[in-house]
């Protein structure tokens, strides 16, 4: 294998969970990467040797040291501000995958993983080395389809899902699980409209405070950054696959003021949406 890989996945169209950038890489000692905030959810799986990640916490505040080896891997969520360095005898070589989408956080929430608790750590080595695996074949694979690369980070988070030693317990969630589907079900089919956190809670029938805490402790953000999220991701789906004014796909977004959209769509994907439709229209394939 070599030392070095970095690919960049080249198609928007996926909502759920979905690839921006993946590699992997031997580094040299002290290399460093950072302080940097991510757009994006970041994984490391680290194959060999041992670094240092900073990692800030939720409060965006307080950063936490941690020492790490082989067999750990690391996450880095979106916001946030962190910096990680290779070992100066034994650096690191890590395998990486950045990824997004409308229940990253919550699959991540099911593995254990946080920006209070972003280390991933194993139940044993012959676990962990089925996550390594997986992360591997997606950085090997960029020549592979879209929908092949897709299903491979699907695979992934399951492994990382079920191998993580702090992940949740599915006992006596199924209650909660129930009202946040039936939440996410009513975003996803009224986003289009002026829809607000009240009308989503009394149709999961629930108190608006008790609604909010309990979709933001399971999606790992409130309900109307969720919503903003399935907006946006709806917006650049259209403008992937279709022709339709900015103007025109902002409205059919639950945006009736274009400048708030291009403002939103612009802190959610680095570009204003006009030069992102250039860019990705020009570089998407199936």
């Amino acid at each position: 294998m070599r030392d070095f890989s970095f690919s960049v996945f080249p198609n928007e169209n996926f909502l759920d969970l979905r690839i921006y950038q993946y590699g992997y890489e031997q580094c040299e000692p002290l290399h460093s990467f950072g302080p940097f905030v991510r757009n994006h959810y970041l994984f490391h799986y680290i194959i060999s040797g041992r670094g240092t990640l900073d990692a800030t916490g939720e409060d965006g505040v307080t950063t936490r040291r941690y020492e790490l080896h082989a067999g750990q891997g690391f996450l880095i969520c979106p916001g946030l501000i962190n910096t990680y360095f290779a070992d100066e005898t034994h650096p690191w070589k890590y395998v990486w995958v950045e990824f997004d989408g409308l229940h990253a956080s919550e699959f991540l929430r099911y593995a254990g993983l946080t920006a209070a608790q972003p280390i991933y750590q194993a139940d044993s080595d012959e676990q962990s080395q089925e996550v390594r695996d997986r992360m591997l074949y997606i950085a090997d694979h960029s020549d592979a389809s879209t929908l092949h690369l897709i299903g491979y980070l699907y695979l992934f988070m399951d492994a990382l899902i079920r191998t993580s030693s702090t992940r949740l317990s599915a006992q006596g969630s199924q209650i909660k699980d129930f009202y946040i589907q039936e939440a996410v079900n009513y975003i996803e089919q009224n986003y289009q409209r002026d829809l607000t956190v009240e009308e989503v809670a009394d149709a999961c029938r629930l108190n608006r405070s008790y609604f909010s805490k309990l979709f933001k402790d399971n999606m790992g953000c409130p309900p109307q950054e969720f919503l903003i999220g399935v907006r946006l991701a709806k917006a650049a789906e259209m403008m992937c696959n279709g022709n339709a004014p900015i103007s025109e796909i902002a409205v059919r977004c639950g945006y009736s003021n274009q400048f708030h959209f291009s403002r939103a769509f612009k802190k959610r994907y680095g570009e204003p949406p006009q030069k992102w439709r250039a860019q990705n229209r020009k570089h998407s394939r199936t």
